[in-house]
């Protein structure tokens, strides 16, 4: 059985990462793991950077690449308040790939990081997911 999660994400510069993670979220590097590796806290899983030079391998055949790409698994940062996280967001050097749009469950917005991860901010609202949930049986 699983005992853990680690978030893992493999950027180009880890100065340039730990300085966006760190502004943008107000993470806290708690270790560094030489020049390649850093350690950040203050949500409820770990967060790693990793320094992967572009080109470099990656999954299966693919090589890494850090213009905007799409993947099916990102980050849901969960915030307070949409519209503050997103100004600080934005000012560490995110981009913006959508209005905020307002939902059932609450508001979302599309961004990516400066290394072409995609991630959206969420502030729940009512009972946030729960407002459209299925009951089960």
């Amino acid at each position: 059985m699983p005992t853990g999660l680690l978030v893992n994400i493999d950027v180009p510069d880890l100065a340039r990462a730990v300085a966006f993670y760190t502004e943008a979220f107000g993470l806290t590097v708690t270790r560094r793991f030489g020049s390649k590796g850093a350690e950040l806290s203050g949500w409820p899983v770990r967060l790693y950077l990793l320094q992967k030079a572009e080109g470099s391998a990656g999954a299966g055949e693919s090589l890494r690449r850090y213009d905007r790409h799409w993947t099916p698994v990102h980050l849901d940062v969960v915030v307070d308040n949409l519209e503050a996280a997103l100004s600080h967001a934005l000012a560490a050097g995110a981009r913006a790939e959508t209005k905020i749009r307002t939902e059932a469950w609450g508001k979302i917005v599309v961004l990516s990081d400066p290394f072409g991860h995609g991630l959206c901010l969420i502030e729940f609202l009512g009972r946030g997911y729960d407002e459209v949930a299925e009951q089960s049986t």
